[in-house]
């Protein structure tokens, strides 16, 4: 496998991702922004945004294994909205029967496209 994914000593352990990401392959993946188009509350959207990154990895041959790099974009983001955010990975997670822990960032905004859409995200990968 061409990425290793690590908590170093002496950096926080985050529950929902590793810190670190090494990357030993020579072909990258990057996937557009994802956005729920067929709408739903905040964890429908979430999980509809992870199943679309899944998608996008399929077609260029890459799974959530091989993911270096999540970039989550959230609308109105406030920490009481996490448990939202892990059920809807959660439930996305199950659905493609991988485990998500790539290292991950969160940036809140205040919007995105269109009024209807809370969430994006999106995905780099590295393969062999």
């Amino acid at each position: 496998m061409a990425v290793s994914l690590i908590n170093p000593p002496g950096l926080p352990e985050i529950p929902f991702y590793k810190q670190v990401s090494v990357a030993t392959g020579t072909r990258m993946i990057h996937v557009a922004g994802q956005v729920a188009w067929e709408g739903g509350d905040f964890a429908t959207q979430v999980e509809q945004c992870y199943l679309q990154v899944g998608t996008a990895l399929a077609a260029a041959g890459a799974t959530f294994g091989d993911v270096v790099k999540l970039t989550m974009h959230v609308v109105d983001w406030t920490p009481d909205r996490m448990p939202e955010l892990i059920d809807g990975v959660g439930r996305a997670a199950a659905k493609l029967g991988v485990t998500i822990e790539a290292p991950a960032s969160l940036f809140g905004i205040s919007a995105l496209d269109v009024p209807e859409h809370l969430v994006e995200v999106e995905a780099v990968a590295v393969l062999d």
